[in-house]
């Protein structure tokens, strides 16, 4: 009869901790997962009836009340990451999530439903966008994006909703629009219950994934500071856009295209502006410009080749929505390569 030795009775409770670990973070992507599809689904619900009440064009809602609400979890997770000093995770999360952003949910979602431009969006928007990752760029081409830069990244954004807002009711005031029957009080209750269950939601898939991922670096041996980078840029990247996916897969299914493609556009805006602004104002991001040089071109390319499907056809069709989709995926192979 074989007897088991102290060190084989340790080596055997460890794995069946991580075998019960493994289960309970499965469990937590399922209920994140379930909580993202609904949380999306009433949130553009809620979101519409906002946008007709307060004669505002579903493109503007989508740029602000969808747009930056769905990048809460980005702005949870970098200022914290900033300020533990996690320059990596705070880089990484914004720069993966608007590549994310772009080539992973417009391409889903274009897939489904092409996605429609606007001369608004073609003309202010998106030069506003490409506007916005010039100026991230230059910031961290200098190595530490400073205090004053954050201000000033906070002070433009503001500037630019404030005028999308006063535009779009000049547009609007004179038009008929039709009234959904929902008190004001349940669409702005239905939008910040959504958004809640979202970032929930979010973050139960985030911490089971990323759990998963540290487990699968450690067997392969990759190392600390490395898998930071690629959990940043891969796992919480794609966590905290998960919002954004559902939520523009929710209204590209509604018939909500303006909408789908105003909360990418809103998402990225607010990713760099507000959550590297925020970030940066609370701490200086250091070490921002070498390790993540490629990461930047990858999402600055993306933001041109966006802007030049729309022009083309005035729209992104099936086939360019999968192109987008073969570049995030190429791009996940190639970050993990490194």
């Amino acid at each position: 009869m074989k007897t088991c030795t102290g060190g084989e009775k340790s080596v055997t409770l460890q794995r069946e901790r991580k075998g019960s670990g493994m289960v309970l973070n499965i469990f937590f992507i399922l209920i994140g997962f379930v909580l993202l599809v609904k949380g999306g689904d009433f949130l553009i619900d809620g979101a519409v009836a906002i946008a007709q009440r307060a004669k505002l064009s579903a493109m503007v809602i989508g740029l602000t009340v969808v747009g930056f609400g769905t990048s809460m979890p980005e702005l949870l997770v970098s200022t914290q990451a900033a300020w533990v000093g996690s320059s990596g995770l705070a880089i990484g999360n914004v720069a993966g999530s608007n590549i994310a952003n772009v080539a992973l949910i417009l391409g889903v979602t274009s897939l489904i439903c092409p996605l429609p431009s606007q001369r608004a969006m073609m003309r202010i928007d998106i030069p506003f966008m490409v506007l916005a990752m010039v100026l991230f760029i230059a910031a961290a081409f200098m190595g530490t994006i400073e205090r004053w830069m954050g201000i000033c990244m906070v002070l433009l954004l503001i500037g630019f909703i404030s005028w999308e807002v006063f535009q779009s009711r000049k547009q609007n005031k004179e038009t008929e629009m039709t009234v959904v029957p929902m008190p004001l009080w349940k669409a702005i209750s239905l939008v910040i219950v959504s958004l809640a269950a979202m970032v929930w939601g979010a973050d139960l898939l985030i911490d089971g994934a990323s759990a998963i991922a540290m487990e699968l670096g450690e067997l392969l041996g990759v190392g600390k500071e490395a898998m930071e980078r690629i959990i940043g840029l891969t796992v919480v990247a794609v966590g905290t856009s998960l919002p954004e996916l559902f939520a523009s897969v929710m209204a590209a299914r509604k018939g909500e295209t303006d909408m789908a493609v105003g909360n990418i556009i809103g998402s990225v805006s607010f990713n760099i502006l507000c959550v590297i602004g925020v970030a940066s104002a609370i701490t200086p991001i250091r070490n921002a410009w070498e390790p993540f040089a490629i990461d930047y071109a990858v999402m600055f390319g993306l933001a041109i080749l966006l802007w030049l499907f729309l022009r083309t056809h005035h729209k992104i069709v099936r086939w360019e929505g999968a192109i987008l989709l073969l570049i995030y995926i190429l791009y996940i192979v190639k970050t993990f390569m490194l």
